[in-house]
């Protein structure tokens, strides 16, 4: 059973940071691209960032760009988002999601799991 688990999301002022971590298992983790997705409250689902298997292909939202930076580490089957210069509307429910096929890397890659979510609330 594939699960998905997210953590370290939580209230920030402006400006601040916060580390994301996504706990991986029941698939090869290491196979597969996976994205940070986001949504605010009222709003869609927006995509942030993709990372490719081994980690040497990422690209990001025209809107975190230069802020965030993904990362993963294989041998611990977790997904990290390293989010720095926090705006108030970053403020979302930040999850991470497989992609559904390990040749797929890019933002519009259908995605077959997804996690709980972790809540960012940036405000002074």
């Amino acid at each position: 059973e594939v699960q998905l688990v997210e953590s370290g999301g939580g209230l920030v002022q402006p400006g601040g940071s916060l580390r994301l971590s996504c706990s991986a298992s029941g698939f090869t983790f290491s196979s597969y691209p996976m994205s940070l997705v986001r949504q605010a409250p009222g709003k869609g689902l927006e995509w942030v960032s993709v990372i490719n298997g081994i980690g040497n292909t990422i690209n990001y939202a025209d809107s975190v760009k230069g802020r965030f930076t993904i990362s993963r580490d294989n041998a611990k089957n977790t997904l990290y988002l390293q989010l720095n210069s926090l705006k108030t509307e970053d403020t979302a429910m930040y999850y991470c999601a497989k992609h559904r096929s390990f040749y797929c890397n890019g933002a519009a890659c259908s995605r077959d799991y997804r996690g709980q979510g972790t809540q960012v609330t940036v405000s002074s």
